[in-house]
């Protein structure tokens, strides 16, 4: 049978989603406690790669496995009392044969998390950028996202992808009583693009440059004409839709 699992974690700790030699990966941490659980090996499948440092409120994984009835019904206590605070699943579901984390999903939303100066409780959560940003000029440039194709000028370079084209269907800024929140839904993201389109979007809600330089930066497709790449502690995945009908009914 396979399922999805969905779970949420802080990334402080880890050196990114994927499994990888000498370095502790949520990945990893994953498999490892289905593994011990189920007491066979089990790989994950994840919807998508988060960097070191980057969180993730809903993270979806398919698996397979032969979980009997009770099994089924205890996975996600039994994963929780195993697993560290750093990682919590929220829900097991059975899902048709051929479903698959990654290549079902119909989009993906990030936030950005920016903080106005130091906080201690939001330390390794959220960007410290002490600096006022205009949020309305911001929403015009972000407007311009949902308009515009190719993204390769946010794309980190050398990256192996056969196309840079990303469908974003929503994009805006908002002031929160302590800072921003950046967040942005699409189809698809390239690596490393939401923190470049956050660090090049500082500069505009500080009017380093203007919404027709923008405009001129999106046209390039070139990464060295975008803004600095902002740190992973303030990058959150949120939000996985998939559709419907690859959930299997019980009963």
């Amino acid at each position: 049978m396979r399922y999805f699992l969905t779970l949420s974690y802080n990334g402080t700790p880890f050196h990114g989603w994927q499994r990888q030699p000498n370095a502790v990966s949520v990945q990893q941490t994953l498999e490892e406690a289905l593994s011990t659980l189920l007491r066979e090996e089990l790989s994950v499948v994840a919807a998508g790669r988060t960097d070191t440092g980057v969180h993730a409120r809903t993270m979806v994984v398919h698996f397979e496995a032969t979980l009997s009835e009770e099994k089924e019904n205890n996975l996600v206590h039994l994963l929780n009392r195993y697993l560290d605070e750093n990682i919590a699943i929220h829900k097991l579901a059975r899902v048709q044969a051929d479903a698959h984390a990654r290549f079902d999903a119909l989009s993906r939303t990030y936030e950005y998390h920016i903080v106005k100066g130091k906080n201690p409780f939001q330390q390794k959560l959220a960007y410290a950028y002490p600096h006022t940003l205009d949020v309305a000029y911001m929403n015009q440039g972000a407007a311009m996202l949902l308009s515009h194709e190719d993204f390769e000028c946010f794309s980190k370079v050398h990256t192996d992808v056969k196309t840079f084209l990303c469908d974003v269907t929503s994009a805006v800024w908002e002031e929160t009583a302590d800072g921003y929140v950046f967040t942005i839904s699409a189809n698809r993201f390239l690596r490393n693009m939401v923190r470049a389109i956050v660090g090049t979007f500082l500069d505009l809600g500080r009017h380093k440059i203007s919404l027709e330089e923008l405009k001129t930066i999106l046209e390039s497709k070139n990464r060295s004409k975008a803004g600095f790449s902002v740190p992973a502690c303030g990058l959150y995945l949120t939000e996985i839709d998939y559709p419907q009908n690859i959930y299997c009914s019980y009963g």
